[in-house]
């Protein structure tokens, strides 16, 4: 059974810090798969729609099966770390028992095109996740493909999610969320989607004491052309992962280690227990996600000296932006107006004086800010250099 203090303990040691910070892609990973032992079967399950190669890999030995697979949304590499740092627990004896009871298939990166230039979308600006059905895409194809061949138990579906959200209506942010999907309009609690609430309420249970209350669970709401709604509509029990923000993470590196423990807590719990469903209510404990996270919230500030006596408080979001193989962020005014039910990652406090930028006569919506003058006072918006 895994003990979670140890696996935390050894983390540092299986971490695959060759690749770090956001931007993962092929040429990140191609190494790392070369240098995996003989133990796992690797090969080339086809190509993307520009022509990139999409990576399977399988390990174990058991008759539990387990499909995962990551970065369908190319720019949500959080968990495709993740899955390294576990390659790399796998060739540790602390997880024979494990592969001797599961067989692991895993696709590390699905989407390498939107990978590649850092964008949710494939080559054809199609969103993989809305194509479960049409399969109009190579990589939907051959998502399906190995699932039809592999015939998985269980499913994990390995996303990221931004910084707005929250672990329901509190102050803290969703660092990990988690979601069973639901198999048709009315949500209904069949056998299957009980069987993955009962994994994520495990999950949880098992994160708590590092997150606590940190944790959220994501909207059911019914789509049918999502891949995690229609394997479980097929009767695969189906796990959605989203990597959220840890205070002050942006890189994402303290999330991948709980991602980590996440995943290895859910095939620990899937290869030692049979999963029935019968006790999954806990699931509904866990808070739905909401939105109620700025980047950045500058609170009670003048923006126009000419109208003393009118205050807003700044909603600053951070745009993702590739530049020359690295990920920029960007800050960006996307609200004006009343914030006191929002939180910001950061916070500056105006304290009614004027807020301004050389750049603009008046701060608006849509301008893009590095920095703000508090009257003579210059304030980074970026917090100690939580970005660098």
């Amino acid at each position: 059974m895994l003990d979670t203090t140890y696996f935390l303990s050894k983390y540092p040691s299986f971490k695959a810090s060759e690749i770090e910070n956001r931007y993962v892609t092929n040429a990140h990973i191609e190494p790392l798969l070369n240098s995996l032992s003989n133990q796992f079967n690797k090969n080339i399950l086809g190509t993307s729609e520009a022509g990139l190669p999409i990576y399977g890999v399988r390990i174990g030995m058991g008759s539990k099966r387990i499909l995962i697979w990551s970065q369908m949304h190319g720019n949500e590499s959080t968990t495709t770390k993740a899955i390294f740092d576990l390659f790399n627990y796998f060739e540790l004896s602390d997880s024979e028992a494990l592969l001797k009871i599961c067989t692991l298939f895993i696709i590390p990166i699905l989407n390498p095109d939107g990978a590649q230039v850092y964008t949710r979308f494939n080559q054809n600006q199609i969103d993989l996740n809305r194509d479960a059905k049409g399969l109009t895409q190579l990589e939907s194809q051959i998502l399906r493909t190995a699932y039809d061949n592999f015939n998985p138990h269980f499913c994990f579906n390995m996303h990221g999610q931004r910084t707005i959200f929250s672990a329901g209506n509190t102050r803290n942010s969703a660092v990990l969320s988690f979601l069973s999907p639901s198999e048709n309009e009315e949500r209904s609690l069949s056998v299957t989607r009980q069987k993955s609430m009962e994994i994520i309420q495990v999950i949880n249970e098992t994160l708590q004491p590092y997150l606590p209350n940190q944790i959220g669970r994501y909207d059911d709401s019914f789509n049918s052309n999502c891949v995690g709604d229609y394997f479980q509509s097929h009767g695969t029990p189906t796990v959605l992962f989203e990597a959220g923000h840890y205070p002050q993470d942006y890189k994402r590196e303290e999330t991948r280690k709980y991602i980590a423990l996440a995943l290895i807590s859910a095939l620990d719990y899937v290869a030692h227990n049979s999963v029935s469903g019968l006790d999954c209510r806990s699931y509904f404990d866990i808070p739905e996600n909401d939105k109620l996270f700025y980047d950045v919230i500058v609170r009670n500030a003048c923006l126009d000296p000419t109208n003393s006596e009118i205050f807003n408080d700044i909603g600053i979001q951070y745009l993702e932006v590739l530049v020359s193989g690295s990920i920029v962020f960007k800050p960006i005014i996307v609200i004006l107006g009343d914030l006191k039910n929002k939180h910001g990652h950061y916070e500056i406090d105006a304290n009614f004086k004027h807020v301004s930028h050389p750049h603009f006569k008046v701060l608006s919506l849509g301008d893009e800010i590095d920095f703000i003058m508090l009257e003579f006072s210059k304030k980074p918006l970026f917090n100690n250099n939580n970005l660098t």
